[in-house]
């Protein structure tokens, strides 16, 4: 039987395909003054869902985990009801790091390793590209070079002082235990025009404590809305409102097909001709899809 890969990356009318966690939650929230804007997500479930489907450990776990805080903490600041994508690509070229946020809450994630290599870091002179799918079909996108001495995080600030032109500061950690992903978590402010210098020196100061948010994640009671509580102690705000997460991959049969209808006609008469079922993994989550030689014949006759 022929056995192929496929990166599923298309929008899905029929749902997911995998059963997912107790939903998690990203809050958004405003100081009354008007001055910051407030994302704060504990994540922990979500990135357990895209490690484990991944089946990767050590330092490559931790960066995906991290990426895949960020890109939710991102869509949620750019457009919360239009589907993101980061790709951080390795300094050495060992391979690259996808995060997929969905409108839906729903977030996958895949790792993409090169000649035998078992482990990826993102880290100075990574790149970070970032892309928003638009209502019209159109992809946005951005890219930016990861500040030498930074890691994830600061390469998505790099890349909403550069490309989104907003003064944002995002702090992602993702710790792990003996058993894998132990907490992982974000949060995400930005300087809005209205903002004054006192209620700024007070932000700056306690962002400071926020740098390192591992130390803050280790605390088991913490929550996205004590993260919340935290970073805005003292400083009068608007909880504005909640959407859930969880780990789910969007592939489906449908999609299967479609991406193969993608292929040269001369490589589905190929198929065709052995007669064989065709066998198809999606990368992401890795569940297997089978595709008839009926189906197959039916994307070379024309509709």
């Amino acid at each position: 039987m022929h056995r192929v890969d496929i990166m599923s990356d298309r929008p899905n009318p029929t749902g997911v395909c995998s059963v997912s966690q107790p939903s998690e939650i990203v809050v958004r929230a405003i100081t009354q003054d008007g001055a910051f804007r407030v994302i704060t997500a504990l994540t922990t479930q979500t990135v357990q869902g895209v490690v484990s489907a991944q089946q990767v450990t050590g330092a490559t776990a931790q960066r995906l985990g991290e990426l895949v805080t960020g890109a939710i903490l991102v869509r949620e600041a750019m457009a919360p009801t239009l589907r993101l994508q980061v790709i951080a690509k390795d300094t050495a070229g060992r391979g690259s790091l996808v995060a997929d946020a969905h409108p839906d809450g729903s977030t996958r994630g895949l790792v993409t390793l090169r000649g035998g290599e078992t482990e990826i870091e993102v880290a100075g002179g990574s790149l970070i590209q970032v892309m928003r799918s638009l209502r019209n079909g159109a992809i946005q996108q951005g890219v930016v070079e990861v500040p030498e001495g930074g890691g994830i995080s600061q390469g998505l600030m790099a890349y909403m002082q550069e490309s989104e032109q907003v003064v944002t500061m995002v702090s992602v950690a993702t710790l792990l235990d003996e058993h894998g992903v132990g907490r992982s978590g974000g949060v995400l402010v930005q300087l809005l025009p209205e903002v004054e210098r006192g209620p700024l020196m007070v932000m700056t100061e306690r962002l400071r404590e926020f740098e390192e948010l591992g130390a803050v994640l280790a605390n088991e009671e913490v929550t996205a809305d004590k993260l919340l509580d935290e970073l805005l102690y003292g400083m009068p705000f608007t909880r504005l409102e909640e959407s859930a997460l969880r780990y789910a991959c969007q592939c489906s049969q449908v999609r299967v097909v479609t991406a193969l209808a993608t292929l040269p006609r001369s490589d589905i008469e190929e198929m065709v001709s052995d007669g064989e079922m065709l066998d198809i993994n999606c990368d992401y989550c890795g569940k297997a899809y089978q595709v008839p030689p009926a189906a197959l014949q039916a994307l070379l006759t024309p509709s």
